[in-house]
């Protein structure tokens, strides 16, 4: 059984945001971008997998980021230190192939 890794999750209102969120997260800690989806209202979610000595900086880089956006709001934020595989297998939070190859 892989050992689990952390989850960081961002929600923003507006593109920009997420996109400066993301941008620092990546260059925040040894991390991969695993999920990124539209919400309602203008709202978008990126996640974020890793050892959590290194999700916990990405996630502080990436909120700083959002929020020092022109118009940017973080909606909501978490970080899940050690998630369950039944949480890893329902969500989509795995390592996919398109990212497997940006895996640290």
């Amino acid at each position: 059984m892989p050992q689990q890794e952390a989850v960081g999750v961002i929600q923003t209102l507006g593109f920009p945001a997420i996109l400066a969120a993301s941008d620092a997260m990546l260059k925040g800690g040894r991390v991969v971008l695993v999920y990124f989806d539209k919400g309602e209202s203008g709202t978008f979610v990126i996640a974020i997998r890793g050892p959590i000595s290194e999700v916990r900086p990405a996630m502080e880089a990436g909120l700083a980021a959002a929020e020092d956006t022109f118009g940017g709001k973080v909606m909501t934020h978490y970080t899940v230190p050690n998630p369950p595989d039944n949480v890893v297998a329902v969500l989509p939070i795995e390592y996919t192939e398109e990212v497997a190859q940006f895996r640290y």
